[in-house]
């Protein structure tokens, strides 16, 4: 049996602008359209109806009400509504008609198997479109032009049984057919008016040869979408997966706390699109438009996750830290937040493998230690492209990404090292590096280290009585600054016993280091 679903937000425009300011919801809202002085009324909400307000009127009009809530028309935000509304109907069905910017009908055909009777799966639905930030009509009926008048002409969810079109539809007024009037619909509406046909019902019993005879093909065509009796082909549609919000403001922001209540606001909608299409995000990209005294520029910053993630609160507050590290410098007069869709993550916990822990706090615990000592000493090593010993730099820390080091990779980096001398029972002799490296005082004695003195490590202060190298190395001489070195192994005699140290000579300035000890 067909069974079709459409979605209806009544006052669009309104709905839009409630999404990102909800408290305004209790109050009446006029949406103005128009460029000053010479705004006029777009639309309002129910409440400010009441209170007189019509479409058309001026600015100057509804000001003189005290209780209106006036909003200028957003266009970037009735986008993301639009979108957010796609999204609603993609988490029930797979095929979706994008029948305006306020209406999406959805194929619920075999659906009932996975969501449930059409009545649950109606109520779901209007869950999830609340969930969103919009209210919104929904209706069901086994056609989908039924379904659409329905959702127009009545409020909350509606069920339309099959075979009841023309009793169900029958009280709503005939106004309800023409959502789409153009010049000869509003020529037809006012001979019907003029016949005294009020609603579908009156419509319904015409008689039809008559009705054509007067009114052609297109008032056939009115009857029979009175009696909900047409059927037609769903004409599907696939958004791209494209999430984004935005908000534009009545007054420039300047603190960041303002800033974050907006956020919040403005991830929690995001996620909550994402959780509709079974996504989640690996990237999130926050841009500002800053006011520049007569000129805007544009502030950019990106958070890339180590995995994908579903948690507004998380990235609320990485979006926190960053911009106490890196503040706009400037009010700021529009935002925009869009999320890079990813697959969720898919992770099990081995029986043999140490637990770790949890990729958001440890992304929250590692944002917060790089706003203490800064981004680029916050990451994984990454061994550099260079025979250079111990040059590495810091990179992002990916923990499904990162690799194990081999123990050949660890060999080259300390070619020379006494890692490759055994004892005489077979163990293996490794360094420990030290850092910093410690200043020495090194005595010759023939081109050879004969005494050593380390100023920070009192202990270390004695005869050199063995010692191998030198080992010399050098590199970049091409650039400004090259490098060049001579490397000794040594032993002295301590208090504690006999100690072996790395020793490095800096050819460039002449100076003496301790670079490691062996254990």
């Amino acid at each position: 049996m067909p069974a079709f679903a459409c979605i209806f937000v009544p006052d669009f425009p309104v709905e839009a602008l409630l999404r990102v300011e909800p408290e305004l919801r209790s109050q009446a809202v006029v949406v103005l359209e128009g460029k000053a002085p010479l705004e006029k009324v777009l639309t309002a909400n129910e409440k400010a109806r009441r209170a007189g307000v019509e479409v058309g009127m001026t600015k100057l009009q509804v000001e003189a009400c005290s209780e209106l809530a006036l909003r200028a028309r957003s266009p970037l935000q009735e986008t993301a509504a639009h979108a957010a509304l796609l999204d609603c109907a993609q988490a029930f069905s797979p095929r979706v008609e994008d029948a305006g910017c306020d209406t999406i009908i959805l194929d619920l055909a075999g659906m009932e198997s996975l969501f449930g009777p059409l009545p649950k799966i109606a109520r779901d639905v209007s869950q999830r479109a609340s969930d969103l930030g919009l209210e919104t009509n929904v209706a069901v009926a086994a056609n989908p032009d039924t379904a659409l008048i329905a959702a127009r002409g009545f409020s909350g969810v509606t069920v339309i049984a099959d075979g009841k079109e023309a009793e169900q539809l029958g009280s709503l007024p005939v106004e309800v057919l023409f959502f789409d009037a153009d010049l000869d619909r509003v020529r037809i509406l006012e001979t019907l008016s003029r016949w005294g046909i009020r609603n579908l019902r009156a419509l319904a019993t015409l008689p039809e040869i008559a009705l054509s005879e007067r009114l052609g093909q297109e008032g056939v065509r009115l009857q029979q979408l009175a009696r909900g009796v047409t059927f037609r082909t769903l004409v599907p549609v696939e958004p791209p997966l494209v999430f984004e919000e935005a908000v534009e403001l009545e007054h420039p922001l300047v603190l960041l706390e303002p800033l974050a209540f907006l956020l919040a606001r403005m991830l929690e909608q995001l996620c909550g699109r994402l959780s509709a299409r079974a996504l989640a995000t690996q990237e999130i990209r926050l841009q500002l438009e800053l006011e520049n005294g007569s000129h805007t520029k544009t502030f950019h910053r990106t958070l890339r996750l180590p995995v994908p993630l579903l948690d507004e609160k998380i990235f609320l507050k990485l979006l926190q830290l960053d911009l106490k590290a890196h503040p706009p410098g400037a009010p700021i007069i529009k935002i925009q937040l869009s999320a890079e869709p990813a697959r969720p993550r898919a992770a099990q916990n081995g029986l043999f493998l140490p637990p770790s822990p949890e990729p958001e706090k440890l992304e929250l615990t590692l944002a917060r230690i790089a706003g203490i000592v800064g981004e680029n000493k916050v990451g994984a090593v990454q061994m550099m492209d260079t025979h250079r010993p111990q040059t590495f730099q810091m990179q992002r820390f990916m923990p499904e990404n990162s690799q194990p080091q081999t123990s050949t990779a660890k060999a080259e980096s300390f070619p020379h090292s006494a890692a490759h001398l055994q004892s005489k029972d077979g163990a293996v002799t490794a360094l420990r590096i030290i850092r910093p490296s410690l200043f020495a005082i090194v005595n010759i004695r023939d081109g050879v280290p004969a005494r050593i003195t380390c100023p920070k490590r009192k202990h270390i202060d004695g005869e050199i009585f063995w010692s191998a190298g030198p080992w010399r190395s050098s590199g970049d001489w091409w650039e400004h600054e090259g490098w060049a070195r001579d490397e000794w192994d040594i032993a002295v005699q301590q208090e504690s016993g006999i100690a072996l140290y790395r020793l490095v000579r800096d050819l460039l300035s002449g100076r003496w280091f301790l670079e490691g000890s062996y254990d």
